[in-house]
């Protein structure tokens, strides 16, 4: 199908949030802002719907889903994150310890909304697995690539008819230069179980480094049910 025209083609974001809304001490960085995620999710859901996010990191999705009167579940691999996480919510959202590769196993309601950016790798050089949070040297891309197949399969059974996936990606520069195209490479996996709605281009004021490309990547299962406001630009800092 064609591009929906709620799908905005850019948006422009400060690479300044980045590093304003890291956690205490921390040093990660995270993949998108508070503002961001805002904008998602005021565009996709109402008030009580419920939103998920598999790769729940230190909580930026469910923080922002619980704040805007959604019912927020995070699902995140690493204990020390999800702690994290879950001092930032206000104690309604439900934060789930877990593997995302088996997620039908974590989650057992449909939801409305999944917003996630899930851990990146490049195709070259890169034996540390994602998504075992880094700590296994077993990584492959390809296996990595089907097992995030395998992540947006389950998450899209999860989904409501008209329900959306919008997931955060970059392509990645490796230190000598060569170019992952991530984000294509991880649409082509979703396009498999969902129907792609458009691309949102994500212009940062200053490219993160190791990033060439940053985008919203939009997906919904059977047509397309934009309920929110039109997508602003994500320029706001909470």
């Amino acid at each position: 199908m064609g591009e929906d025209p709620g799908v905005k083609r850019g948006l422009t974001l400060r690479a300044a949030d980045l590093i304003a809304e890291r956690p205490p001490g921390t040093s990660d960085d995270i993949h998108f802002t508070e503002a961001l995620a805002e904008s998602v999710i005021l565009h996709t859901t109402e008030v009580g719907d419920v939103v998920l996010d598999p790769f729940a990191g230190y909580g930026t999705t469910v923080v922002v889903a619980e704040r805007l009167g959604r019912r927020a579940i995070g699902v995140e691999l690493l204990p020390e994150h999800l702690e994290i996480a879950r001092s930032r919510t206000a104690g309604r959202a439900r934060l789930v310890l877990g593997d995302a590769r088996e997620l039908l196993g974590l989650v057992d309601e449909p939801v409305d909304l999944v917003f996630t950016s899930p851990p990146y790798m490049p195709n070259v050089d890169h034996p540390e697995n994602p998504l075992t949070g880094y700590a296994t040297n077993d990584g492959d891309y390809a296996t990595y690539l089907r097992q995030l197949g395998s992540v947006f399969a389950q998450a899209a059974m999860l989904l409501r008819p008209g329900g959306q996936l919008v997931v955060n990606v970059a392509n990645v520069v490796a230190a000598d230069g060569r170019l992952t195209p991530l984000a294509s490479d991880i649409a082509q996996v979703i396009a498999e179980h969902l129907t792609l709605l458009g691309t949102t281009t994500l212009e940062w004021d200053e490219q993160p480094a190791g990033l060439a490309g940053d985008y919203l990547l939009w997906f919904s299962r059977g047509e397309p049910t934009i309920q929110g406001p039109a997508l602003t630009n994500a320029t706001g800092h909470r």
